[in-house]
């Protein structure tokens, strides 16, 4: 099996090489070891899907005090 850096991976998914670190500390890359100081993951292994968003959608509310001091 072949494997690649964090900073190989980052350049492939767009992602900087810190954050590629953090995904693999998370364990949400399968197969990902640890090597010194730096993650060696397998090189067919896909970008993980963004965690951050639960919904699929953007919810942006404002409250009811927010918009009487946007017309004030």
């Amino acid at each position: 099996m072949k494997f690649i850096s964090s900073t190989e991976a980052g350049k492939r998914w767009s992602l900087s090489s810190r954050r590629v670190a953090v995904l693999c500390t998370e364990g949400r890359i399968p197969g990902a070891q640890k090597v010194g100081n730096t993650w060696m993951l397998p090189e067919n292994t896909e970008k993980p899907s963004d965690a951050r968003i639960k919904s699929g959608k953007y919810i942006n509310k404002k409250s009811e005090g927010e918009k009487d001091a946007e017309t004030i």
